[in-house]
């Protein structure tokens, strides 16, 4: 792997709007100690990622509303590192985008990239297996997914179905699944050659390009019309007023689905997508409790199986509560069944018809 076009790209331009009322519009949960350790998920991300490149190697992609928000956490970073979408076109554009700017850059750019709110326990294996996977891009006309090995038939992910004979620990990928049905899940699991689709992603940069031009033709040409704006004064401009042309579609339905040199390489590695309370609540979870809570100002009685998260100085008394959430956060208390929190995100519809977007 060679380490000058060796490069990260973050991506940090969601809502997170399944961690509702944590995670608002004006501060998304990359943003946020979730994890209760002092530091934001994208911050953690970016001190991950030091360990494979140098900091003027890694770059971030954002919606331009939170430009400012991730030049506060990684001060490191320079103007030019941080891409700012105009609109939110799913991660389709955003990697087209990336790869275009790398690529002028650096037209050998062989890079990973990432979403920023992640959680990646096992660190060492994780950098052990991006540098197998640059390694295998680098030499390669490939595109390649890190496949997390699955612990369990989770119906919340997508699937990656691979091929048994592989090279070094990597394989040829058959196919992608959309999230199945707990039966299906259970299959995938015990055939063991299936995997969890993470959305991290190992390629060069002219590789992916040749892909967006085979498979998504209107994204590239939107895109490419910008090549002698990359990495000069006017790509923001640029970016504003074409960065909306772009189809809004996912970068696995645009190119995943549809190319051949698809790879994947399994890894355990600790991970989790964090997408969700109720996952939150099982990754803080420790043998000596069923409880999960961010002070230790709460007394809870006859309360099981709950995450419980106050406001800073706040001590709440809670008692009866069996598998729920309680999320305060001053201006919103949120006390819901964790079982049922996929209608979290729904509800908030309603709240927005309701009261308008002040809680959002």
């Amino acid at each position: 792997m060679n380490k000058r076009n060796t490069y990260v790209a973050i991506m940090a331009g969601g809502v997170g709007s399944r961690f509702w009322p944590g995670s608002r519009e004006a501060k998304p949960k990359q943003f946020l100690d979730i994890l209760g350790v002092g530091k934001s998920l994208i911050r953690l991300t970016f001190e991950r990622f030091l360990e494979l490149c140098p900091a003027d190697h890694i770059f971030v992609v954002t919606h331009k509303k939170y430009r400012e928000q991730v030049l506060e956490q990684i001060p490191e970073l320079s103007d030019n590192q941080v891409l700012c979408e105009p609109s939110r076109n799913n991660t389709a554009p955003s990697v087209a985008y990336t790869a275009f700017k790398l690529n002028n850059l650096n037209p050998d750019a062989n890079f990973v990239i990432a979403p920023s709110d992640h959680v990646i326990l096992k660190e060492d294996d994780f950098i052990e297996k991006l540098e197998s996977a640059l390694n295998f891009s680098e030499k390669n006309d490939a595109l390649l997914t890190l496949g997390i090995q699955p612990t369990r038939p989770d119906t919340g992910y997508g699937y990656i179905n691979f091929e048994e004979n592989g090279e070094k620990g990597i394989f040829k990928v058959k196919s992608f699944k959309e999230k199945p049905d707990i039966a299906t899940a259970k299959t995938y699991l015990e055939s063991g050659d299936f995997l969890w689709n993470a959305g991290i992603f190992i390629w060069k940069s002219k590789t992916i390009l040749k892909a967006f031009e085979q498979h998504a033709q209107e994204i590239y040409s939107v895109l490419e019309k910008g090549n002698s704006y990359y990495n000069t004064e006017k790509e923001q401009e640029f970016i504003d007023e074409y960065y909306p042309q772009t189809s809004k579609i996912s970068v696995d339905f645009a190119i995943m689905e549809k190319a051949e040199n698809i790879f994947t390489l399994p890894a355990d590695i600790g991970w989790s997508d964090l997408g969700t309370w109720a996952s939150l609540h099982a990754e803080l979870l420790s043998a000596e409790q069923d409880n999960v809570a961010n002070t230790q100002m709460v007394r809870l009685v006859d309360t099981k199986d709950s995450l419980i998260r106050l406001p800073e100085g706040k001590m709440a008394l809670i008692r009866g509560l069996h598998d729920y959430l309680v999320i305060d956060e001053g201006d919103v208390l949120v006390i819901y069944p964790k079982s049922k929190e996929q209608e979290i995100k729904e509800e908030t519809q309603e709240i927005k018809k309701l009261f308008g977007e002040q809680f959002l």
